[in-house]
């Protein structure tokens, strides 16, 4: 899976520079998002093989992007890891 497209959905800078670096550092490729809603639109519109998912978000929280994104056939077999702090 190394190389593979990871969405990362996360509104605190400091996690997502985080994950981000670990991620880039193993060789992943990442796309960013700060709001659930950022987040359905990057995975309908770029695939990625997995989506990190933070649970507190502003505006649409990442449960109801999930459910979003499970509810489209386009997007219902990318896993989704939920994140929390």
């Amino acid at each position: 899976m190394a190389g593979a497209l990871i969405l990362i959905v996360e509104d605190n800078p400091r996690n997502l520079k985080l994950i981000r670096d670990i991620l880039q550092f193993r060789g992943y490729t990442t796309l960013e998002a700060e709001t659930g809603e950022a987040g359905v639109t990057l995975a309908r519109e770029r695939q990625p093989a997995l989506i990190l998912m933070d649970v507190q978000l502003p505006g649409m929280d990442g449960r109801t992007a999930t459910k979003a994104l499970k509810a489209d056939p386009s997007t219902q077999k990318i896993p989704i890891i939920a994140m929390t702090a």
